[in-house]
């Protein structure tokens, strides 16, 4: 089990949405497909995902440092980014090998480009265990039921 492909892109947000700080027509976000070996239903796994608005897309920052190191690992030793309990990636050392080398402490910036391959990585771990990611999120930090939304 790997990850074979990681891609991101940046895109305008284009929205007429401001508020007193900010102008969101000419922010951007990053987009990210995390691709895995993994088939379902004659389909490779692909988890996705996105920062927020009100903070800017971070594709170099991804593909300069965090992207890079990930397939590194995926590729020398796929085993080190195993969960080995399950039949699944571990996002907690995927993000390990994303944090490789950083200094320690928050960098704004860095927390959005390592956030938003982190949220791709967990959707692709709940898709390979075919279950929302939700309850898979309930099931190994709570009490294994999601709340109640009401």
């Amino acid at each position: 089990m790997r990850i074979v492909e990681i891609r991101e892109s940046t895109r305008p947000i284009s929205s007429s949405i401001r508020n007193a700080y900010i102008d969101f027509s000419k922010m951007t976000l990053s987009l990210v497909a995390v691709v895995t070996d993994v088939v379902r239903d004659g389909r490779p796994v692909v988890g996705y995902g996105f920062n927020s608005n009100g903070r800017y897309g971070q594709g170099a920052l991804m593909r300069e440092r965090f992207i890079p190191r990930v397939l590194e690992a995926s590729t020398a030793a796929p085993d080190t980014l195993r969960d080995p309990d399950r039949d699944n990636l571990d996002p907690h050392r995927v993000w390990a090998a994303m944090m490789a080398n950083e200094k320690p402490g928050g960098h704004g910036e860095r927390s959005v480009a390592v956030g938003t391959i982190d949220m791709a990585v967990w959707d692709a771990v709940a898709k390979i265990e075919r279950q929302p990611l939700h309850r898979l999120l309930a099931g190994r930090y709570g009490r294994g039921q999601p709340a109640d939304p009401r």
